[in-house]
């Protein structure tokens, strides 16, 4: 398995624990803290901790997926080099020559007559 397949796996789960972490939330204060009663002083781990707690992992999912897409990106710049090279039939490398874009033919038809406006 490459390190891009690795990195990739890493991004699709924390973008999921993102997703969650995101649609658990209410914006108006609802949500997942609601279901905990309506006062955090009276319960171990009531409405304020899960908030904050909600709210310190949106933004340390975010972060992380952050740094896993540069990462990637990183690695796939590194190994660039794999991406102009080709294996021929003997399982030896050789360089992959890309052909230049071929003109458009002239115009053969001598019909045209560009001294009439």
């Amino acid at each position: 398995m490459s390190t891009f397949s690795i990195y990739l796996i890493l991004i699709l789960i924390v973008a999921f624990l993102l997703i969650v972490a995101i649609m658990v939330q209410n914006p108006k204060g609802g949500g997942l803290s609601s279901s905990f009663g309506g006062s955090g002083s009276q319960q171990v781990g009531g409405v304020k901790q899960t908030s904050d707690f909600l709210d310190k992992s949106t933004w340390f999912l975010a972060t992380l997926l952050l740094v896993l897409i540069l990462l990637s990106n990183v690695t796939i710049l590194n190994s660039g080099s794999a991406d102009s090279k080709i294996l021929n039939g003997n399982g030896q490398q050789q360089e992959q020559t890309q052909d230049a874009i071929p003109e458009a033919p002239e115009n053969t038809n001598n019909n045209t007559d560009n001294s009439k406006k």
